[in-house]
């Protein structure tokens, strides 16, 4: 695998920047964090070398002097929204969060529920976290925010809200997905430390897009891909150029509130110690890519396989055309198309010479491989198997589950479970070749080949089930589909 990111450099400069911020304010900073501290994939795929805990891992550095408060809305409480990556509500994702953080030795101070307005959900929510030992305070809905800057300045606006008692210089702010309230919470402990004449300061970590990269960078044009669904647009940051005649990139919402947030500074403080929504992050991660053109590459790719996943989603219902027509339209300003992407064009050649649901994968030396569905497999089922087999250097015709085993696992799926599929998925063919790892020596062979397909890419012809899904997410292979849910014909 390529890298383009240097991670080792990332994790020593963020921290030494952070550092200096904490420095620049005195007593206290809190810090919003945008995006994922842990489990960024994203990041990892377009920024080839950047480790999907790296965020984490510079806030180990720090720890000793900082503590987390994690946020949720009383909205998402009573909705019981779900973080779509990992199909868990919000409310449960806060409990893993911690979790999470207390296992790596990370303090973490409270949960904070905000646009609270006496919802009987939160109140429940609230009194499950106080009998687990957790602290809770409730921030509330402030009529007008965040335009009203006289009444959310005022004892009836952020005053209204329950003060967070911290300890530590850093206090990291985060929560388990965007709109949950978390520069509000930053703001409305900026308006009450300096009551108690504490100097606390005010900065924001969002990944992406890297200020200090084009505004046409794939890389940056990657995250607006991620983020169609979210109607998040990249911008020149026009307070930086009048400030400083630098030309920078930020995003829609941050320049929109910044004016509103100045207003907000210059009242707490008697004026803004930002001339910028740019100047408010403190984000380092652009001066450490090594290779500009790996990541190039990488984030076209990851833009190409954006476009797959909106276009399944708008064929199950469950986002609109318009996130299919940005994304497409991206697509165009970074002068890519799907015919870039090597897998899915051996995927399509191979289902128009075998009319069958077909895959592809392409493998991290380059090496292009294909399967196709049968009366016994899936397309990637099959793939998955001609993968290993490669990658051990076993025969193409030979057979690592015999079909005397596979029958009798059709037969299961289909008269004793019900099941309408008897074909195998990916994952029963890694549990069958398991099995026969303690009989076979190809099969032990081709088993532990599995850590060789991290970084792969995969393509179908079909929507391929939940189950092949996450598999190749867990095998951390790269996969695309047509948003086509079956082909007729099976041999």
């Amino acid at each position: 695998m390529k890298f383009g990111f240097d991670n080792a450099k990332y994790l020593r400069i963020q921290s030494d920047h952070i550092k200096e911020r904490i420095a620049s304010f005195g007593d206290k900073l809190y810090m919003e964090f945008g995006g994922k501290l842990f489990d960024d994939f994203h990041a990892s795929r377009v920024l080839p070398g950047f480790e999907p805990d790296s965020k984490l891992q510079m806030l180990m550095q720090l720890k000793e002097d900082l503590e987390i408060i994690i946020v949720i809305s009383a909205v998402d409480i009573e909705k019981n929204k779900i973080r779509n990556d990992l199909g868990i509500t919000y409310d449960m994702d806060v409990l893993r969060l911690r979790d999470e953080f207390l296992d790596r030795g990370l303090s973490v101070n409270s949960v904070v529920i905000t646009h609270f307005n006496g919802q009987a959900s939160a109140e429940a929510y609230r009194k499950r976290l106080e009998n687990m030992g957790i602290t809770v305070y409730y921030h509330h809905t402030i009529e007008g925010y965040p335009n009203n800057v006289a009444l959310i300045d005022s004892d009836e606006g952020f005053g209204k809200n329950d003060y967070v008692i911290t300890s530590k210089p850093l206090v990291v702010v985060t929560a388990p997905g965007p709109g949950s309230g978390k520069m509000a919470v930053c703001l409305s402990q900026l308006y009450q430390e300096n009551k108690r004449g504490v100097k606390a300061g005010y900065a924001k970590f969002e990944t992406f897009p890297v200020w200090n990269l084009p505004l046409s960078h794939p890389v940056n044009v990657a995250y607006e891909a991620a983020t169609a669904d979210l109607d998040d647009v990249n911008m020149i940051d026009p307070f930086h150029v009048d400030a400083y005649g630098e030309t920078v990139v930020n995003y829609n919402r941050d320049i929109e509130i910044f004016p509103v947030m100045n207003a907000l500074f210059e009242d707490i403080y008697g004026q803004s110690p930002y001339k910028s929504p740019t100047d408010m992050g403190v984000n380092m991660i652009g001066y450490c890519i090594s290779d500009d053109e790996v990541c190039r590459e990488a984030s076209r790719q990851e833009i190409i396989r954006r476009y797959y996943t909106s276009l399944c989603k708008f064929a199950e219902g469950r986002c609109s055309e318009s996130e299919v027509n940005k994304i497409s339209l991206l697509m165009k300003r970074a002068k890519i198309s799907t015919a870039d992407r090597r897998c899915t064009v051996a995927a399509k050649e191979r289902l128009e010479k075998s009319q069958y649901a077909t895959a592809a994968i392409e493998l991290e030396d380059g090496t292009i491989l294909t399967g196709e569905t049968s009366s016994l497999l899936g397309p990637c089922s099959a793939l998955l198997l001609n993968a290993l087999k490669h990658l051990a250097g076993i025969a193409h015709n030979i057979k690592l589950i015999p079909q005397t085993m596979i029958g009798p696992i059709q037969k299961t799926k289909v008269t004793y479970l019900h099941g309408h599929n008897p074909r195998l998925h990916t994952d029963e063919v890694l549990v069958a070749v398991s099995m026969m790892s303690l009989l076979d020596e190809n099969s032990r062979l081709a088993l532990d080949q599995l850590p060789k397909l991290a970084g792969a890419q995969v393509h179908s012809t079909v929507m391929l089930s939940e189950v092949d899904r996450k598999t190749f997410n867990k095998l951390g292979i790269g996969l695309t589909c047509d948003p086509v849910k079956k082909i007729k014909k099976v041999k």
